[in-house]
């Protein structure tokens, strides 16, 4: 096996690693070559020059660095390479050598498919041309053929017509106007042939012509609507700038003539996402932007920033399981509602009524890490608000963003609060069990495929609202966490955790009365021009009190009409659950909407198979609007391939609850996602209420929550910095430096799929009640 073989003069990196084997042999030590975006290895380097190993292409492929050592390359499932380098400095001079190799292999393959389209449209236009020239040039060849033809006849006819004045006798006057009377035949039949030619050749042209008339028309109008658009532009940078001298105010006291000035400071609107500067290149999230050269306002007076922008995250992949180099996510576009007066000092102070309260009640709750957890002692429920403060209106500095956004990469695009919304994703997240009431009926079915019914409805529940929340989450820090407490009244709580910062990843279990569910976040994208899409990588695991365990991937996200047109959003693929305990899997069809079909959008449908591959119940429904199930009374063949199945009557066994009055006018929230983020006494210090940008945001104070998070993020790439020197330092002085571990989660190999994943310790709830938050890190 010759393929991959590289030779020394062209391999970019080169030495000696070790690579897992498997469990008998464990890791065995290899000779690897990077080289043009693929990472190859050997038995030793005497096998370069016949025999290749192995080889993982590293377009696309995600790298996760587990430990101190050790790091593992997946390209999608097919291919998962586990590696351990001799220190963490030879580690991290290898993953910072593959990152570097990874991104410039997808700039090569995207630039090659940007060239291979404008190829293939100008060699189709170019044999377009060249068929017709060829048509054009046979027909001028005819017409050529016809004129000899024509001055040939025609001549032979005028002598004829000469020798016939010529002659005295009748006879012979008879005889000749008989071979007059031929050549003139033979002139009319050549004259009509170059007459039709001539058509024929006026045809063509005239119907080409026209076409590259309007073909020309087409790029001249074109031409003069780009001129407009940079001399709009280009006035538009003049009022900016003259604006930025006239208004030259510092951050803090901007809030106060915001609504009037036109324009802010250009260098003192450049926000960034938490990201460390020594890494920036290993995440893989993206920002798109959608700006318009005109900065409008609605009727109402509301700013219309065509902005959408979105998150994307790495996988970290520590096993050798199928991972797809997609991403999931929530699609977050950016728009805004109507304007409200805002509400944050009254609500102020029904949060302080609301703290109180809980103080007063006393609620106690049970320990240890069972998933089966007590409710409140207190009969009386705590009182939660209904709503946030409606969304401000503040006016955005496009130029300031258009400015920051030449040159960079996607992932370093600047992002002030103005596009996002008052919950962070570990909040977002939480917002999966909304309707967690369908995991209490599922438990308590005593037939399994039912149940798997039931627990496929909750699945789908969990788009509910990715078809209208308008606003980007704010990117979780390392180590902050969340805590969901809904046992008084939903009857579960949920704890998550920032788990790993580069790939981003977040942690999360949650735990009912019957059920526990927990899973590891983490999303790619891809940004193809007109769609972005977003593709879930990562497996959620389900497990009741009576041992059945489902897993379950979710599907792909896509937001079309990036560039031109209104945006809007589809769920689309394929989902399969599986319980592990008995063999009932369900599949799960999200029909992608087309313009060529009469199908309703964001239509679902499924079906139950038990473990002998019969279909026992028949899903069907809409994403963002209820699911039905029926059971299959009978089942007919008319074909092997093409079944009938008779259902039963249908059940509705998930409806999405009607939005809140005037919720476009503070981010299109649920009542749950208002309740998210109300302030409560007694969380852990790390806990996303206490961010303080995010608070200031709710509360309205934009240019305050700004400055803020610019300081939290420069705090974080600090103590980055911090941990890196030190690992180097252990690293030069031979001896081991702890990486860094969460707080409340750890790695572990989970029973049923074997992979490894971060799994919930138990010990959060137990802290909360001892308020022991004495481990916590000083994050904000």
């Amino acid at each position: 096996m010759t393929e991959g073989k590289v030779s020394n003069s062209e391999a970019e990196m080169k030495g000696w690693l070790y690579k897992w084997t498997n469990y008998l042999k464990g890791y065995q030590r290899r000779w690897f070559v990077l080289s043009n975006g693929v990472l190859s290895y050997y038995r030793n380097q005497a096998e370069m020059a016949h025999t290749c190993r192995g080889t993982i292409s590293l377009h696309g492929a995600l790298i996760n660095t587990e430990n101190s050592c050790t790091f593992v390359i997946s390209n999608g499932g097919t291919q998962t390479f586990h590696i351990k380098a001799a220190n963490e400095v030879e580690r991290q001079r290898w993953v910072t050598a593959l990152e570097l190799a990874k991104a410039k292999a997808t700039r090569a393959m995207e630039s090659e498919e940007e060239e291979e389209e404008y190829d293939e449209s100008m060699t189709s236009q170019k044999n377009e041309v060249q068929n017709v020239i060829k048509s054009l040039a046979a027909r001028l060849e005819d017409l050529q053929t016809c004129c000899d033809l024509t001055l040939k006849h025609g001549n032979a006819l005028q002598r004829s017509l000469s020798e016939l004045e010529s002659l005295d006798t009748t006879q012979d006057v008879l005889t000749k106007l008989k071979s007059v009377n031929e050549r003139a035949t033979l002139f009319r039949i050549t004259s009509n042939g170059m007459i039709n030619r001539c058509s024929e050749y006026l045809d063509v042209a005239q119907t080409h012509g026209r076409k590259w008339q309007r073909m020309l028309q087409h790029e001249r109008d074109q031409r003069l609507q780009l001129e407009d658009m940079v001399e709009q532009l280009a006035r538009q940078l003049g009022g900016l700038e003259q604006a930025a001298k006239e208004h030259s105010i510092p951050v803090r006291d901007r809030r106060n003539v915001s609504h009037s000035s036109p324009s802010d400071d250009d260098d003192e609107n450049e926000f960034y996402d938490a990201q460390d500067e020594a890494c920036s290149q290993n995440t893989e999230a993206n920002f798109i932007l959608k700006i318009p050269l005109g900065h409008r306002r609605t009727s109402s007076g509301s700013c219309d920033p065509r902005l959408q922008m979105h998150d994307g995250h790495d996988e970290a992949s520590g096993s050798s399981s199928d991972v797809d180099d997609t991403t999931e996510t929530k699609v977050l576009i950016i728009s805004s509602g109507d304007p409200a007066p805002a509400c944050g000092k009254s609500n102020s102070k029904s949060n302080s009524l609301a703290l109180s309260r809980q103080e007063s009640n006393g609620q106690q709750r049970t320990t240890g890490s069972s998933h089966s957890s007590s409710v409140s002692a207190s009969d009386t429920k705590r009182s939660r608000r209904t709503r946030v403060p409606d969304k401000p209106n503040y006016p955005l500095n496009l130029w300031s963003i258009m400015k920051n956004c030449i040159g960079k990469e996607l992932s370093k695009i600047p992002m002030p609060v103005n596009f996002s919304e008052p919950l962070s994703m570990l909040q977002r997240l939480t917002e999966d069990y909304e309707y967690a009431d369908i995991l209490d009926e599922a438990s308590r079915c005593t037939d399994s495929c039912e149940q798997m019914a039931y627990v496929a409805a909750f699945t789908v529940s969990s788009y509910a609202t990715t078809c209208n929340r308008t606003g980007k989450p704010f990117n979780p820090l390392l180590g902050e966490t969340y805590e969901c407490d809904r046992m008084d009244d939903r009857g579960w709580r949920a704890i998550s955790e920032q788990v790993s910062h580069h790939p981003p990843m977040l942690a999360q279990y949650c735990e009912g009365q019957d059920w526990r569910c927990w899973q590891e976040f983490t999303m790619a994208s891809k940004f193809r021009g007109k769609y972005l899409q977003v593709i879930p990588l990562g497996m959620a695991h389900l497990e009741f009190s009576s041992g059945d365990h489902y897993t379950w991937r979710k599907v792909t996200t896509t937001v079309h009409n990036i560039i031109v047109g209104k945006l809007w959003v589809d769920q689309h693929g394929d989902m399969d659950i599986v319980n592990h305990k008995d063999g009932v899997k369900c599949h799960l069809k999200y029909i992608p909407y087309s313009y060529f079909t009469r199908d309703v959008q964001r239509k679902v449908n499924g079906w139950v198979m038990d473990s002998d591959g019969n279909v026992r119940w028949i899903i069907s429904g809409m994403w963002d609007n209820k699911i039905d199930i029926a059971p299959v009374i009978s089942t007919e063949h008319a074909s092997p391939n093409n079944p009938v199945y008779t259902k039963g009557p249908d059940r509705t066994v998930w409806k999405r609850n009607s939005p809140l009055p005037h919720s476009d006018r503070y981010y299109n929230f649920t009542e749950l996602a208002c309740q998210l983020n109300e302030p409560e006494a007694g969380v852990a210090p790390t806990d996303t209420r206490n961010r303080p940008d995010q608070r200031l945001m709710e509360d309205g104070k934009w240019d305050e929550a700004n400055a803020e998070k610019v300081r939290l993020e420069e705090k974080q790439r600090a103590a980055r910095r911090i941990r890196d020197a030190e690992a180097e330092k252990a690293a030069a002085e031979g001896r081991l430096y702890p990486p860094y571990e969460p707080l409340w989660f750890k790695k572990e190999v989970e029973h049923w799929t074997g992979s490894i994943i971060h799994m919930y310790q138990g010990k959060y709830w137990e802290c909360k009640e001892r308020q022991d938050w004495s481990m916590c890190p000083d994050i904000y």
